[in-house]
């Protein structure tokens, strides 16, 4: 049997992936259930407890597979990155509704109806899909109505089959956002989760962690002499962090150091990481 990363395989002692039969030794294996998150922003944790390291985040309209469900846990595989974890099962909801539309800014407010002055029922971040069923203009703002009734402002929302062009250009609207370890929302966000979630906004859906994206996203790439060959969107990882250049010579992550998503020049980071955690370990080219 083969090695298999439990990030991205559901697999344990006890219970596993029906798909993974004869891949992995388990007492039992199951098929997953569809099912869809519908908190804003679900923590997915490391174990089946409240205190457990968070991994990642899975965001409204997500659809996951679900193996288990006991005790108020749920464990479950995302289905757009493949990440597996626990979430609350009281985030957890049916595949009702088709997706039409995605959230295109960094976050937005869902109202109770179509009047923002209505006290809010919820906040969504940008890459939360939503079903729109109808439409209203109050006072001259324009609302995308939901199935449930609810709204939100038809301006931050596109059509899921749109896509913006530029991934540097969504991770600069990150600009300030919190840094947020395992966040992968517009409340709060790391330096992997910023890379995936930009990327996203432009049609690719690529792996979570800055690891696996080292792995995997494009090309490898030689920056040359004194890091003269780096351009606009090219990647920069040292052990377990990624940047995104946004020119020459400035790179935008979300990071430990301004507990922000912030700009910072390539060199001064270099010279500021190094001293803990070494020189970068590698550059690619999505």
């Amino acid at each position: 049997m083969t090695a298999r990363d439990a990030r991205l395989h559901a697999f344990r002692s006890d219970l596993a992936d029906a798909r993974l039969k004869g891949e992995v030794a388990a007492d039992r294996f199951v098929a997953g259930r569809p099912a869809r998150i519908t908190a804003s922003v679900a923590d997915v944790r490391k174990g089946p407890r409240p205190d457990a390291g968070v991994n990642t985040q899975a965001l409204f309209g997500d659809d996951v597979l679900v193996f288990e469900v006991a005790e108020g846990w749920a464990w479950i595989q995302a289905e757009r990155d493949g990440y597996v974890g626990y979430v609350a099962d009281t985030m957890l909801g049916g595949r009702d509704h088709a997706a039409t539309h995605i959230v295109s800014v960094p976050r937005t407010f869902l109202y109770p109806g179509p009047d923002l002055r209505f006290p809010i029922a919820g906040q969504l971040s940008m890459g939360s899909t939503v079903t729109v069923t109808g439409a209203a203009e109050t006072r001259g703002t324009h609302y995308a109505v939901l199935p449930s009734g609810e709204a939100i402002i038809a301006g931050h929302l596109r059509p899921v089959s749109e896509t913006a062009a530029d991934y540097v250009a969504v991770a600069e609207m990150f600009l300030g956002t919190p840094y947020l370890w395992g966040g992968a929302s517009g409340f709060g966000i790391d330096c992997s989760g910023l890379v995936q979630l930009a990327m996203r906004m432009t049609g690719s859906d690529v792996l979570r962690d800055s690891d696996m994206q080292a792995a995997t996203l494009g090309e490898p790439l030689d920056p040359g002499p004194d890091y003269g060959g780096l351009r606009r969107g090219d990647l920069v990882f040292w052990k377990g962090h990624v940047a995104v250049m946004t020119d020459a010579d400035t790179m935008i992550h979300a990071n430990g150091h301004t507990m922000l998503v912030s700009r910072e020049g390539l060199k001064e980071a270099i010279a500021r990481i190094g001293y803990l955690y070494g020189g970068p370990t590698g550059f690619r080219q999505p």
